[in-house]
């Protein structure tokens, strides 16, 4: 597949199973796992951070096809997802630390046709998150205020 923004193929790399079935050699039962998930969270573990964790430690290579749900479907049943998600918040980090060096750099145009990729990434990603429902319809990203969102 493309990459988005230039005319480079990517990496290819290994790819999941087709089939969503719970490995045989697993010892932990759904629920435990669910009980993993919370806990994580509740350190302050992204859900990407959880699933790398529960596959590193743990050895659980799929959280969905052993516990019948995905990550951030077992953090939205015990509310504990964020209201921004994970994706489109690390590209409003990005898009913060970029404005920040494009006030002190300003002629840096390389540093400018990131950012302004970055923009787009962000507003495409709002769309889409809009339309299924993940973020309020009210939500507006305002490139201006965004520093409010970032740690």
């Amino acid at each position: 597949m493309a990459k988005m923004h230039s005319r480079k193929r990517g990496k290819s790399g290994s790819k999941r199973p087709s089939t969503h079935i719970k490995p045989g050699w697993m010892r932990y039962k759904p629920k435990e796992i669910e009980l993993l998930v919370v806990k994580l969270a509740k350190e302050g573990k992204q859900p990407s951070q959880i699933g790398l964790v529960m596959r590193d430690t743990y050895g659980i290579p799929d959280i969905k096809a052993a516990a019948g749900n995905s990550v951030t479907g077992i953090l939205k049943e015990k509310a504990l997802l964020s209201n921004i998600p994970e994706d489109l918040m690390a590209l409003i980090k990005k898009s913060v630390r970029l404005q920040k060096h494009l006030d002190a750099n300003k002629h840096d145009m390389p540093v400018l046709r990131g950012f302004q990729l970055t923009q787009s990434k962000i507003k495409r990603l709002v769309k889409y998150y809009k339309r299924s429902e993940r973020l309020p319809v009210e939500w507006k990203y305002d490139p201006k205020s965004v520093s409010l969102y970032v740690e």
